[in-house]
């Protein structure tokens, strides 16, 4: 990482405003540092001479009212500083998390395959993706309100120091000139040293977050299957790891600071010598042996501060680098997929309401990255609108992934899904913005997510401009009414975090009343009843049966009990679909 990272003044507007005011700042500080030296020396040497007091109380009051300037100058620096860095932090959060939902892209396609860390490629999941976000960035805030003032302090002290002291002695402005690069080379080698530590320490804490995450989210599973203690065994060595390389780190800026002070005193100290010897043979005034020695500290300083404040920033600066590595490696996957695509069809802009287009699997075939086993091999299949599919086979069979497809979070790696909308020609569904295409679809996966918000904020994810009677009525048709009704607020009642409130079977029946609201020709529903008991499944199987009625419905399951419901039956076995154009019946 260089100095000032050109990518973090591209990306953020807030760093370019951030460095304009630093730099003004920087310069207006460095005046003061000078002013300061001169007033004291010239009051310091007034009072050995003699000087009267009105001269000295003048001179104290002007001292004074730099000092205060500094620090007024310096607050409100910080200040700033600050506010950029949380400006710059929001934007970068912004585009990191419109890369991952593809709220950046025409099509809109989210990442699902990064988040769930399927592809292979070493990219961040979805608990990784937090601390990066959140910790990670957070870092940045030292290297906006310190490394950066100090490194403009760094530039610009040292060369007014260097010329001032030039014009007062020119033998202490040789000393100062020979001895001040020493400090910029020692860092350096110190700082080439410590990055490859800082990058691991850094890669450590991401991984730990990612994995708490994954350990906390499936402990249930873990502690059925007795895998708990292997997990926090796990836990506690990658915590190890970091504390292991966040001491190393430690260690490395403490004796880096430790010579960079060493080398400052001992510059300084031969600046003193030589001054002292010739004040006292009467070669040098009073007054310049002063300001010399006051000024010969303030050009070894900022440097010394940048060697602290590089440390305490690195992390951050780690974290942004890997924000531009993900969002380069996004952006390479956008570009080689980009093509120019028609305009869809005026049926598929209408969304809730539009007639369900006729699909169709035209040799279908998806191969994960990493991996060489298709999931989908060849696959040829028709739904016809109006008519219920039931997807079965064993699991791992590929009813999920050809779900993946539909919902366009996937892509073919062979073949075409095709669509053919009701008042115009067939054409390829990668064709089609897959915003557009999604408000055709209502989905109900088999652990729908219920965010901490109320039971209605919840169903009204389906239609968000939906009033509180078109909620209770989709709460009604998917048999959720009667336990909303039961809890406390009814349907104001906060869920917590992933629906703690409630049951499984309650949880699948708030995603059928959010399909219910949104209205749409095509239900996706996969695997619904899993792992529900009896009753909670036959009331999900009742509800589901309305929703289908009159739309093109495609069933994921394992329950036989959904045969009832469907009209077609297609059995997927290893990627391969057994019973071809099954949906398009008689």
């Amino acid at each position: 990482m260089r100095p000032l990272d050109p990518r973090l003044v591209r990306t953020a507007r807030a760093v370019r405003v951030h460095l304009a005011v630093t730099v003004v700042c920087g310069a207006a500080v460095t005046a003061l540092i000078l002013l300061q030296a001169w007033l004291l020396a010239h009051t310091i040497a007034g009072a050995a001479e003699g000087a009267g007091p009105r001269q000295l109380s003048w001179a104290v009051a002007a001292l004074a009212g730099v000092a205060l300037a500094r620090a007024v100058l310096s607050y409100g620096a910080e200040t700033a500083a600050l506010r950029s860095a949380a400006r710059a932090k929001s934007q970068l959060r912004t585009r990191l998390v419109a890369h991952v939902t593809g709220a950046d892209r025409a099509g809109g396609e989210p990442q699902t395959a990064w988040l769930a860390g399927a592809s292979g490629t070493g990219t961040p999941r979805a608990g990784e993706l937090v601390t990066l976000a959140t910790r990670g960035l957070d870092a940045l805030d030292d290297y906006f309100a310190r490394y950066l003032p100090q490194l403009v302090l760094a530039m610009l002290v040292p060369v007014a120091v260097l010329v001032v002291v030039f014009g007062a002695d020119w033998i202490s402005g040789v000393i100062v000139a020979v001895t001040i690069p020493l400090i910029p080379l020692f860092m350096a080698l110190v700082g080439m040293h410590t990055r490859q530590r800082t990058e691991r320490q850094w890669a450590l804490l991401n991984r730990l977050g990612g994995h708490f995450l994954d350990v906390v989210e499936g402990l249930p599973t873990l502690a059925v299957f007795r895998r708990a203690k292997a997990q926090a065994a796990i836990i506690r060595r990658i915590t190890e790891e970091h504390r292991t390389t966040t001491m190393a780190t430690l260690r490395v800026a403490f004796l880096s600071a430790f010579v960079l002070e060493l080398l400052a005193t001992l510059a300084v100290a031969l600046v003193a010598v030589q001054i002292g010897i010739r004040l006292m043979y009467g070669l040098l005034d009073f007054e310049t042996a002063l300001l010399v020695l006051i000024l010969a500290p303030e050009a070894y300083l900022p440097l010394r501060e940048v060697g602290a404040r590089f440390h305490a920033s690195m992390e951050g600066v780690a974290a942004a680098q890997q924000v531009f590595a993900t969002l380069d490696e996004k952006a390479a996957v956008k570009d080689d997929g980009a093509a120019a695509r028609p305009a869809p069809p005026p049926a598929l802009l209408r969304g809730p309401g539009a007639a369900a287009p006729r699909i169709r699997l035209d040799g279908v075939t998806l191969v994960y990255p990493g991996r060489e086993t298709p999931a989908l091999r060849d696959a040829s299949l028709v739904f016809a609108p109006g008519r219920r599919t039931l997807l079965t086979g064993p699991s791992g069979s590929g009813k999920s992934t050809l779900l993946a497809l539909l919902l366009r979070m996937r892509e073919p790696t062979g073949g075409a899904v095709r669509i053919t909308p009701a008042d115009g020609p067939e054409i390829p569904l990668a064709d089609v913005p897959a915003d557009q295409w999604r408000a055709l679809i209502a989905w109900v996966p088999q652990q729908p997510y219920l965010f901490d918000d109320t039971v209605a904020g919840n169903i009204r994810l389906g239609a968000p401009d939906a009033d509180d009677a078109a909620v209770r009525r989709a709460a009604e048709r998917a048999e959720a009414h009667a336990f909303v009704a039961r809890l406390p607020d009814g349907y104001e009642t906060r869920l917590g975090e992933r629906g703690a409130r409630l049951s499984a079977g309650q949880r699948q029946r708030i995603a059928l009343a959010r399909a219910f609201l949104r209205d749409a020709p095509i239900v996706l529903l996969d695997e619904p009843t899993a792992h529900l008991d009896p009753d909670n499944a036959a009331a999900v199987r009742r509800a589901a049966g309305r929703l289908l009625d009159g739309r093109t419905g495609i069933i994921v399951a394992h329950d036989l009990g959904w045969a009832d419901v469907a009209d077609d039956v297609v059995p997927i076995h290893a990627g391969a679909i057994a019973l071809t154009d099954a949906a398009e019946g008689a």
